[in-house]
């Protein structure tokens, strides 16, 4: 056993997505061809950079993806996710709405309003799924 690998950690990479709601709808993107995850749906946000706050990242990256200023409305929920030889993510959703804008797709495959119930039809990120099938429960009641 190398000395690299004893004792050493994965760092846990911070990753925030934003949900945005407009007459019963979510707004959800599908990554390019050539991202990783190619053509799997997700919410718009991204990863937290050095210096940044969660709610920092989520502007910057809403702004970068959609052409978009927003607000941050809350948090939703958080867990930790791990995707099979990468490192952790702890992952964070926020409610968010746009406060300027119409969003324009800058970097997705396409982007799309859709109902809560309907997300689980979609081929999301695998760390993405635990909460699409919350969130379409607590709209079907």
């Amino acid at each position: 056993m190398g000395a690299a690998s004893v004792g050493v950690q994965p760092t846990t990479i911070s990753v925030v997505a934003a949900v945005i709601e407009r007459d019963g709808r979510v707004l959800i993107c599908q990554r390019a061809a050539h991202d990783s995850h190619p053509l799997k749906w997700e919410f718009p946000g991204g990863k937290v950079r050095g210096g940044e706050t969660p709610a920092e990242a989520l502007l910057r990256e809403l702004h970068e993806e959609l052409g978009v200023r927003a607000e941050i409305c809350g948090e939703l929920t958080r867990y930790r996710w791990q995707y099979s030889g990468a490192d952790p993510i702890e992952l964070v959703f926020y409610r968010a709405r746009l406060l300027e804008g119409e969003p324009v797709n800058r970097v997705f495959a396409q982007i799309r309003w859709e109902s809560p119930a309907k997300l689980v039809e979609y081929d999301f990120l695998e760390a993405d799924r635990q909460f699409i099938l919350g969130l379409a429960a607590r709209t079907e009641r």
